[in-house]
């Protein structure tokens, strides 16, 4: 028996197990429905996102809609400039023929023998026809996408912001709670109330106060705009100073007795000790910031300072949506966060699970 038969039993075998039940209860089969249900609505969407990135700009917009990305076979015969779609048509005779459609007008078709371009063409109607067409994955939408948008310098920007912002959050942030948690002094709770008090307040409320800011010290059209204004985070203050304090006060006055300063404790003892805390917060910063739209597109109006989720208005127009290089470049833009998420993802129920806990 291979390999492959083995996993695949042992998978079978995990999933309908059950703890000394002959039968599935009715709870069992309430579970796996909930969570069959529960997967579709989650990864439905990104299936059909990723799967639509195939089609044509015509697939798109067809109805009924179809899953997989059907493509339109054409053919050029002799005398004709550009390739012409295949239909098949039923005549009024009964016959079906394979036919090249030269010109539309209304529900009435002109069509032609590719077999026999110069002969008469045959008016057909709509209806008397279904389109030749063949599954196809093709990389069409992603290639021409990327010769119309310039992918790799809005990639840059969103690399360069992401990367810059995630670490002045983790470096402000832990600051923050290391102060708020192995300090004492008068008013450190009512600061910590207020810090999370900001959790309450919308983010539409700030972003005219903070842009007149950012305008004020010419931080407009330059990406420490994007950068600087969300550093401090009331989410990682919160997560970070509460998995501080399950770290034991008597390490921090070991250091100070051997002589450390407290710049020392806090970069050679507290940060090691929280890392758990940092990567949880690092994954969250990074899917905040790459994922961010509004704020870059406020500060942000020269289109070589564009990240990449400002860059896709641009096959946005008054008049046409290039709905087909929008999906496409909406999955090159999920791609990089994906394998980061897949790779760190560990760390967050590691680091949560954690937080907060003697």
């Amino acid at each position: 028996m291979s390999q492959s038969t083995l996993s695949a039993d042992n998978a079978v075998q995990f999933l309908t197990r059950r703890q000394g039940k002959k039968r599935l209860s009715t709870a069992d089969i309430l579970t796996y429905v909930y969570l069959i249900v529960g997967t579709l609505v989650m990864f439905g969407p990104v299936a059909w996102l990723v799967v639509s990135s195939f089609k044509p700009e015509r697939g798109l917009i067809e109805f009924p809609p179809t899953l997989l990305p059907y493509w339109q076979q054409t053919v050029q015969p002799e005398g004709y400039d550009k390739p012409l779609d295949l239909y098949d048509v039923t005549l009024e005779d009964g016959t079906t023929r394979r036919l090249a459609q030269v010109s539309r007008v209304g529900i009435m078709a002109r069509m032609i023998d590719p077999q026999n371009p110069s002969a008469e063409p045959i008016q057909v109607n709509i209806n008397q026809r279904q389109p030749v067409r063949y599954v196809n994955f093709s990389l069409e939408n992603y290639t021409g996408a990327i010769q119309q948008f310039p992918f790799l310098t809005y990639l840059g920007n969103s690399i360069i912001v992401t990367i810059a912002a995630t670490v002045v959050t983790l470096l402000v942030n832990s600051m923050a709670a290391f102060g708020l948690s192995k300090y004492r002094f008068r008013g450190r709770d009512a600061i910590f109330l207020l810090i999370l008090s900001t959790l309450m307040v919308p983010v539409s409320v700030v972003l005219i106060p903070a842009f007149l800011v950012i305008n004020e010290v010419g931080w407009v059209n330059n990406l420490i705009g994007v950068i600087i204004p969300g550093a401090a985070t009331p989410t990682g203050v919160f997560l970070l100073r509460q998995y501080m304090l399950t770290i034991p006060d008597e390490l921090i006055e070991s250091a100070r007795i051997d002589g450390a300063t407290e710049w020392r404790i806090y970069w050679q003892v507290i940060l090691p000790l929280a890392s758990p805390a940092l990567a949880t917060l690092a994954i969250f910063s990074v899917m905040w910031r790459w994922n961010d739209f509004l704020w870059p597109l406020i500060v942000l109006n020269r289109s070589e300072l564009f990240t990449l989720q400002v860059g896709l208005n641009a096959f946005q127009g008054d008049l046409n949506t290039q709905w087909h290089y929008i999906l496409a470049m909406t999955v090159l833009t999920l791609l990089p966060i994906t394998i980061v998420f897949a790779i760190l993802q560990r760390y967050i129920t590691t680091g949560i699970a954690t937080t907060g806990m003697k």
